[in-house]
């Protein structure tokens, strides 16, 4: 230490010797060098900067001295940054009194903060930043953990530009108006102690008072200059992005100067255009980001270019939103419970969309709307029960969809008016304009009126939509209709011309959630004429909801009337739900009534609002005078059961699906299961009508429904002919509680969303504290005993001995007065006639006697097997243990389900004699099924068997579908029998669902088209190639090049068709996506569907490829600089299809998967088609467009299957499992770049993929960006680089966050961006 204060010294004495005599500065720098170098000091020099800086301030501050230190800074002696640090805290505080220093301190600023490039690479650089750090105090300042070098350039020169507007505010008075009222930097002699201020006397000369006007307008110029320059504007861009509140500051600072400075008007920069260069600052990462895809090499040119034109203005506008379509078809299948809401689904899925096409919200709004409303129309005389169909498809029209909206505009409204496109890193996202979103979706709707085809109602919706219209033509008129029975209005009453459409609907639900005001109703266009009066022939007030709004009590005209009719608005919900709170058990059970009737099903307007409630009656709280020993739920048996059987339909499960209710259900059904289910005593009640109420029956229908809401009967593993199918054993009990705790417990930014706040508001409705499975201890107890009978056989559990003794008694219920049977018991038998006692001592507990049927099943089935029980005698007993506790047919199913698949049993011949025939139309089951597969070029195997013998089934398949048909064909239980029937059937062999078909078309006649179309999906299950020409077949119709027996236009309409509406029996091809999502079902998870999906996709990419151009065309272009510069209208076109065919492969993966499927595809599909070999179809080109194609192709595949799985941002559940997933595929992209990996395909395949997934990322999911691995960003920034495309490597860096803000910086200056 001592050493180096002696050569310091020395410094300074050599510089006051050189200063005294007056030596030339280059002669002076020159002797200082030297010196420098016999002392080994490294230079620029730390300390020589530190002592200059300090002897000149202040008792040296004459020019020379200047001018030694600017030829110490040229000549690399001192490091300027540091000067210029060390500067900042004396020179500026002391400007008034030291004008000509602040003077040549802002000419150092402008030579030396602007050539930064030579600086970082220059010696010491590291130790230069951290002295400057130390002398600053920057990182406490600023709040940033790291400590890199590059990051203490971005706060330097931020600091420099703030000190510079802070002196600039003080020296004009104008820093008092600040919230601060002071500077946070040293901008005044009392800030610091320094000494020198009294060389100047206290009153100024003229000359004196001149150079610090110039000094001020000198420093605000030059800040204009820090914004205007092209390095050290991106590097303040980084200052905005990654220290938001800081930069909030400063350009508040910022307006105060440009409206109040006398110095400004006088500046070359205006002050108008001083604040455009602040606020235009945030635009510079998406400028660049956007043109890293314009121009960030040759290949990537052509590709932004037609991306711009044909996502937004192609001729087949509505394919570019042919997911969207997809996925609203795809949530119809009532077969499948989704615990995810389509809310949640749709809003993830149009921030994709909105992000890729580049579309207003005007515009997306508007193909919302009509994707919507092709899939209501879709459902015209579907034979999936057309009732049904319909209600869910306008449940999405009408509530879903308005639930979206109403999403997306309160998210704009409620966002903070400082937040910029960082703050939440989702550049799909507009800058927020109060109302815009609110405005674009009434521009939207007005627009909407254009597409007459599209809006004519359906026959159930006929009504409502006369009446919505109606509403409006009163409203206009000016006629008061608040006591109007609209109800009653028919079009004879209305003015010609008035009647309503599907848009009136779509109006009124918007109106209902104020999402528009009434001035709707003034559209050009909405409605025609007027009326003066309420027509006199309408009947005044009758019972309804406006009268029980007034007061009227529930009497039995008064519900049939609110039964029937749907509620209109919350606050009538609220009053009808503060009676059921607060009313008599019988007034329970009539609000239970209520909603589950009209307002469920048909109240579009306050649908969500009914699901909360009913599910909130399901779980009422104990009253807070109850003291009862048993669970107050006992008291409630009737209502509960009511509720449980109003929403147990197919329509309404599927309606609490699609708004994402079944986790909140699963923990009301699992309360009472619980409770009921451990009940003794079974008669609990007796209804008014005189039924018994008892523990069994509500029990087995809440039991009932809650394995509905997951797919218990799905072993984790199937094996079929050829094909390993994986079923994703997500939907368990203890998943569904998760999920609904984790919408308790939902906070921050991303869950304040209108629909999340709803969820959360429904889980603390059942409890304000998390549930877990071990909350049910007998539930707990059921699923691990079904879980462990689905792994192994029942002869491999340990079971106590009351169990055998429960499955004795209900061996001796079910077959009484058959032969002896043995129970699982070593040796016990059963004689049905000896035990008349067995119904007494069968009154146990209903979980008891369910952990007992899997056993008696198994004995019966056994004694079946051996010919002690006849497959009549088997049927029968089934059906009377299912009469005495409907939830038996639970472990039936579950066990049918097991050994099934296990295959151990032999097959029974269904020859009418023993088992029932199919034999009556087995043959005609088979011609349908034909017809319905036509499309795909897909042989149909023979159903006939082998010479003269009759059809059989596996003995648990026979004894199963035997059961189902002993049940009425509107029986209850069937919604849980007949889906298990067809996918136990479809996983057997050939043709076992064919024969299950038959069986129930003879039964019911009318269900002849539904179960031709179910067993038509199972002809894809027997061989993988069958699955690959399904596939190829939606392909084909989308892309529309070849003909087919349906259209060869392509597009969304050919690859869904008109829906499901053929006449009995005579049916058609059906569209093969129709099929597809059909099929897909009992496919679900197998990687090897992706392998298939990516293979289709490089096809169709060729086929375009050879039908987009001609053979003289291809020849000009052999090179893919040729390609794209040539700019040739058949490539932009082809672009455009491959695109579109990017679009449908992402959306069949994702049907197929979910995100569970993206992750093997990223990791494995995608890294092996790269680094695998690919010849071309198309010879005689080495750098073609089949492989530009490709890699465009391959791009936006990959994006769109990642950003359905993931999301674009971090509202969705599936984007915590992004963060791993992307990391491996970027190390992957890294490494490939570095050359550390060897590929094998196209080189120009490998360029475009790399260039334009990346630009997907930072243009459309920044947030992707923040979960990648720092090092691999750097790596591929480096790999971009040497492909000459800077830009878009520092697009990638500029939005990596604050932990990579350093490396940007520098970047920056390398490159001079």
């Amino acid at each position: 230490m001592e050493q180096s204060n002696d050569w310091v010294q020395m410094v300074i004495e050599v510089t006051k010797d050189a200063q005294e005599q007056g030596s030339d500065p280059h002669v002076w720098a020159m002797q200082l060098s030297k010196f420098l170098n016999s002392e080994g000091v490294s230079l620029p020099s730390i300390e020589v900067a530190e002592a200059l800086v300090s002897y000149i301030c202040w008792d040296n501050n004459v020019p020379i001295l200047w001018k030694f230190l600017d030829k110490a800074l040229v000549l690399n002696i001192v490091p300027p940054l540091l000067v210029l640090a060390l500067f900042s805290t004396r020179v500026i505080p002391s400007r008034r009194h030291q004008p000509a220093a602040y003077r040549l301190f802002m000419e150092l600023l402008k030579r030396h903060a602007f050539t930064l490039k030579s600086q970082i690479k220059g010696m010491n650089y590291q130790r230069v930043m951290q002295s400057i750090d130390t002398i600053l105090q920057l990182s406490q300042i600023f709040g940033l953990k790291t400590s890199e070098a590059g990051t203490i350039v971005v706060e330097l020169i931020f600091s420099l530009v703030w000190q510079l507007l802070d002196a600039s505010l003080d020296d004009e008075g104008l820093l008092e108006l600040t919230s601060e009222k002071r500077s946070r930097w040293a901008t005044n002699p009392q800030d610091m102690e320094i000494d020198g201020h009294d060389k100047y006397d206290e009153k100024q000369s003229e000359c004196h008072e001149r150079m610090q006007k110039f000094n001020t307008l000198m420093a605000i110029e030059l800040i204009g200059q820090f914004m205007q320059n092209k390095v050290t504007s991106r590097i303040l861009n980084l200052a905005r992005q990654n220290m938001s509140s800081h930069w909030k500051g400063f350009t508040q600072r910022l307006q105060l100067l440009q409206a109040n400075s006398s110095a400004l008007k006088n500046a070359e920069i205006t002050p108008e255009a001083l604040l455009q260069l602040a606020s235009n600052s945030h635009i510079v990462s998406q400028e660049i980001r956007l043109k890293s895809r314009l121009n960030s090499n040759d290949i990537v040119v052509i590709g932004a270019l037609s991306s711009s034109t044909s996502l937004c203005n192609g001729a087949s506008h509505s394919d570019h939103w042919l997911p969207l379509d997809l996925i609203l078809e795809d949530a119809m299948d009532t077969k499948e419970v989704n615990v995810i809401g389509a809310i949640e689904t749709i809003t993830g899925l149009i921030k994709v969309l909105k992000a890729i096409n580049c579309t207003s919200w005007h515009n997306t709004f508007l193909n919302l709307w009509i994707a919507t409303l092709r899939l209501a129309q879709r459902g015209r005389d579907s034979i999936y029960t057309p009732r049904f169909r319909l209600d869910n498809r306008f449940c999405t029209l009408l509530c879903i969809i308005t639930l979206v909206v109403a999403d997306f505009i309160d998210e704009e409204e409620s966002a903070p008016l400082d937040e910029t496109e960082y703050g939440s890193t989702s550049s799909w996202k507009e800058k927020s304009v109060p109302g815009k979103c609110r405005n674009e979706l009434a521009s939207s709707l007005q627009m909407l009126g254009d597409y007459k085809g599209l809006l004519i109602p359906l026959k159930s919706t006929v009504s409502a939509a006369n009446q919505a219209a109606a509403k409006a033509v009163f409203y206009i008129s000016g006629v008061d209709i608040e006591n109007t029975n609209l109800e009653c209005i028919s079009m004879n009453h209305m003015p010609a011309n008035c009647a309503g459409n599907m848009r009136h609907l779509i109006v009124e639900a918007c109106i209902a959630r104020n999402l528009l005001d009434t001035s709707a109703y003034f559209w050009p266009g909405y409605v025609n004429g007027k009326i003066d009066q309420i027509p006199v022939s309408l009947p005044g007030q009758v019972p309804g909801w406006p009268s029980l709004m007034q007061g009227e009590s529930l009497t039995p005209v008064m519900i049939d009337a609110l039964v029937s009719t749907p509620a209109s608005s919350l606050a009538e919900l609220e009053k009808i739900f503060e009676i059921a709170v607060n009313g008599s058990n019988e007034e329970k059970i009539s609000v239970a009534k209520i909603l589950c009737g009209a307002s469920l099903i048909h109240g579009w307007k306050v649908q969500e609002h009914t699901a909360d409630f009913i599910i909130r009656l399901l779980s009422l709280p104990a009253p807070a005078d109850y003291s009862g020993r048993e669970s107050h739920l006992i008291g409630y048996a009737h209502m509960l059961d009511i509720l449980v059987l109003g929403i147990t339909s197919l329509e309404c499960l599927q309606l609490f699906s699609l708004h994402g209710l079944v986790p909140h259900l699963a923990c009301s059904l699992m309360s009472i299961c619980e409770v009921f289910g451990s009940c003794v005593s079974n008669e609990l009640c007796t209804a008014a009508t005189g039924e018994k109420i008892s523990a069994y029956s509500v029990f087995s229908d809440a039991f009932t429904l809650l394995l509905r809401l997951w797919r218990f009967y799905h072993p984790p593993i199937k094996l079929r002919t050829g094909i390993v199918i994986q079923i994703e054993f997500f939907q368990t009990p203890e998943y569904l509680l998760l999920l609904r705790n984790f919408y308790l417990l939902s906070h921050g930014r991303n869950h304040q969303s209108r629909n999340k706040r709803r969820h959360k508001a429904v889980a603390r409705s059942l409890s304000p504290h998390p549930i877990l499975i071990c909350t049910f201890p007998k539930m707990r107890d059921w699923y691990q005993q079904h879980s462990a009978s689905v792994h192994s056989t029942l002869s491999g559990l340990v079971v106590e001995a009351h169990v055998h003794q429960i499955v004795d008694a209900l061996l001796g219920m079910m077959f009484r007065g058959s032969q002896s049977l043995h129970s699982v018991s070593s040796g016990s038998s059963v004689r049905g006639p000896k035990d008349e006692d067995t119904f007494l001592r069968l009154n146990l507990p209903a979980w008891n006697i369910l952990e007992a049927v899997p056993f008696a099943v198994e004995a019966a089935l056994k004694a079946c097997a051996n010919g002690r029980l006849s497959p009549r005698e088997l049927s029968t007993g089934l059906k009377m243990l299912c009469n005495f506790l409907p939830a038996s047919l639970s472990s039936i199913v579950s066990y049918f389900s097991s050994e099934v698949c296990r295959g151990v049993w032999q097959p029974v011949s269904m020859n009418g004699t023993d088992w029932p025939s199919p034999d009556a139309n087995l043959s005609d089951v088979e011609e349908q099924i034909k017809k319905v597969v036509a499309a795909t070029g897909v042989d149909v195997p023979s159903t006939a068997s082998a010479g003269s013998s009759a059809p059989t089934l596996p003995l648990p398949l026979a004894a199963f579908v035997s059961l189902t048909l002993t049940f009425r064909a509107v029986e209850s239980p069937l919604y849980l029998a007949i889906p298990a029937l067809e996918f136990i059937a479809a996983g057997s062999p050939w043709p076992c669902m064919p024969i299950v078909a038959s069986l129930w078309c003879q039964k019911v006649k009318r269900m002849f088209d539904y179960f031709v179309f179910s067993a038509s999906r199972t002809v894809f299950l027997q061989n993988h190639s069958a699955v690959v020409k399904l596939l190829q077949s939606c392909f084909t119709a989308t892309l529309g090049i070849n003909s087919s027996p349906i259209s060869s236009n392509g597009g969304v309409a050919v690859l869904l068709g008109n829906g499901l509406k053929f006449p009995f029996n005579d049916w058609s091809p059906v569209a093969p996506g129709i099929l597809f999502l059909h099929a897909i079902r009992s496919l679900k998870g197998t990687i090897l569907i992706a392998e298939d999906i990516l293979s289709l996709l490089m096809h169709s990419v060729r086929e375009i490829a050879c039908s987009g151009l001609h053979r003289e065309t291809l020849e000009k272009m052999k090179s893919t600089k040729n390609i794209v510069r040539s700019g040739n209208v058949s490539f932009a076109a082809a672009l455009a299809r491959v695109k579109l065919m990017a679009s449908l492969g992402a959306s069949l993966v994702y049907i197929c998967g979910g995100f569970s499927l993206v992750q093997p595809l990223f990791k494995e599909t995608l890294t092996s088609w790269l680094i695998s070999p690919h010849s071309s179809e198309l010879e005689g080109r080495s750098e073609g467009m089949v492989e530009v194609l490709m890699g465009y192709a391959l791009a936006y595949f990959a994006f769109l299957c990642g950003a359905f799985g993931w999301g674009v941002d971090s509202a969705s559940h599936a984007s915590n499992w992004r963060h791993d997933i992307l990391k491996c595929h970027m190390k992957f992209l890294a490494n490939a770049l570095d050359g550390k990996i060897s590929l094998g395909c196209h080189r120009a395949t490998w360029h475009v993929y790399v260039s334009e997934f990346l630009s997907l990322m930072t243009d459309c999911a920044p947030t992707w960006v923040l979960n990648t691995d720092v090092n691999a960003l750097k790596s591929i920034s480096r790999g971009l680089k040497q492909w000459n495309n800077e830009k878009l490597a520092l697009a990638l860096l500029v939005i990596s966050g604050a932990g990579n803000m350093g490396a940007v910086a520098e970047f920056i200056i390398e490159n001079a961006l």
